[in-house]
C-alpha cells in the first residue's frame, strides 16, 4: 500500500471536527462553508459533532447548493483530558468519529483544532502509519526573511531516535516539493552549532544518517540562523521543536502587543502577517496513513477555510504516496 489513495477523481471530501476549537462549533461551520463555496465544487465538508449544535449553526447560514453535509458525534474531548485515554474511553467524540470517516474512506482527509495530542492519538490509532514510517511528525511553517521555512517535528513525537530524524527529513522534503515547487528543498538539522561534532548523540548521530541519505543536506542551523531562511527544512526532534514553536508565538504575541498598534512603524503590519498562523490553516501531520491537518485551538474561520484548502491540496497531489516512494529512494530508512 502506498498511502490512502482516492476511490474516485470526484470532489475531494473533508472532515472536520468541529466541536475541537476553543469557539466551536461557530468558526468550523463559517470556515468549512467559506472553503466550499471558494473551492466551486471541488471541495465537499463533512461536518462532525452535535448535530443539533451544527444544525443550528448552519441554519443561519444560506447553503443553497453547497455541499457540506453533518455527521452526529456526542462527546467532546476536552483541553483538560488526557488524549490517549480519552481517545481510548470517548468512542463517540467528533476526533473519533471523523477518524473512522477517514480510515472507511468516506472522507478523503480531515482537519482538528483543539487538544493536539487527542488529534495525533486518535489518528494514529484509527489510521496507522504510512510503510517505513516508525514515528509521526508534525510540520509547521515559520517565516524568514526569505521564503518560508517547514520545521519538523513541534510536538508529535517527542523522544526520537536518530533514524526518526531521517524519516523526518525525508518527509520534510517531500512537503516542501509539495507546497513551495521546490526541486531539491535545502534540509537542515537544528543544532547548538554548525559543526558536525556539535550537539548531543541524538543531532550527532543523526547528522551522519541525513548527510549519507541523498537529500539535499546542508548540515547543522543553529536557532539564530531559523528565520534567516537558509533552509527549506529544518529538522527537530518534538520536544525541541514543539519550543521554539511556542517560542516564536510568544514573540509574535509581544510584537503585536507592542508594535502592533496605530503608531506602529511603516511595514510593521506586513511583517507581522507573516506570523499568523491563519495564513496557513494549518499543521499536517506526516506519517500516518491519511491527510491530518491539524489546526490551532484560537482558529478563525479563515484559519479553518485554509486548512480545508490545505488538507485538499495534499489528497490532490496525493502526499502519502510522495511521501512513501520518496522514504523508498532514502538510504538509511526502514524503506531501503
Amino acid at each position: 500500500m502506498t498511502g490512502r489513495a482516492r476511490e474516485s477523481r470526484g470532489p475531494i471530501r473533508i472532515a472536520i471536527d468541529a466541536m475541537g476549537g476553543e469557539n466551536a462549533p461557530g468558526v468550523e461551520v463559517e470556515g468549512g462553508l467559506a472553503a466550499v463555496r471558494e473551492s466551486g465544487g471541488a471541495v465537499e465538508v463533512v461536518l462532525v459533532g452535535r448535530e443539533n449544535l451544527l444544525e443550528a449553526e448552519l441554519a443561519k447560514h444560506d447553503l443553497e447548493g453547497l455541499p457540506i453535509s453533518v455527521v452526529n458525534a456526542d462527546e467532546i474531548i476536552e483541553m483538560t483530558d488526557s488524549p490517549a485515554s480519552a481517545v481510548r474511553r470517548k468512542r463517540g467524540a467528533s476526533i473519533v468519529v471523523a477518524t473512522e470517516l477517514h480510515k472507511r474512506r468516506e472522507v478523503d482527509g480531515l482537519v482538528g483544532a483543539g487538544n493536539t495530542g487527542a488529534v495525533v492519538a486518535a489518528t494514529l490509532l484509527g489510521l496507522g502509519m504510512l510503510p517505513s514510517v516508525r514515528r509521526p511528525a508534525i510540520a509547521s511553517l515559520f517565516p524568514t526573511l526569505k521564503e518560508p521555512a517547514i520545521v519538523v517535528d513541534v510536538g508529535a513525537s517527542i523522544d526520537s531516535r536518530p533514524s526518526d530524524l531521517l524519516e523526518f527529513a525525508a518527509m520534510g522534503d517531500v512537503l516542501a516539493r509539495c507546497l513551495f515547487d521546490r526541486e531539491r528543498p535545502k534540509v537542515a538539522l537544528l543544532n547548538i552549532g554548525e559543526e558536525p561534532t556539535k550537539g548531543s548523540q541524538l543531532t550527532q548521530e543523526a547528522y551522519g544518517l541525513i548527510s549519507g541519505s541523498g537529500l539535499n543536506f546542508i548540515g547543522n542551523v543553529e536557532g539564530k540562523s531559523l528565520l534567516q531562511g537558509v533552509a527549506d527544512v529544518v529538522v527537530c526532534d518534538g520536544f525541541v521543536g514543539n519550543i521554539v514553536l511556542k517560542l516564536a508565538e510568544g514573540v509574535r504575541d509581544m510584537l503585536r502587543s507592542v508594535l502592533g498598534g496605530s503608531d506602529a512603524p511603516q511595514g510593521m503590519s506586513s511583517f507581522m502577517s507573516q506570523f499568523d498562523y491563519s495564513e496557513y490553516g494549518g499543521a499536517p501531520l506526516l506519517g500516518v496513513n491519511g491527510v491530518v491537518i491539524i489546526a490551532h485551538g484560537s482558529s478563525s474561520p479563515k484559519a479553518i477555510k485554509n486548512a480545508v484548502k490545505v488538507a485538499a491540496r495534499f489528497v490532490d497531489t496525493d502526499l502519502d504516496a510522495r511521501i512513501v516512494d520518496r522514504l523508498r529512494e532514502v538510504e538509511g530508512t526502514d524503506g531501503e
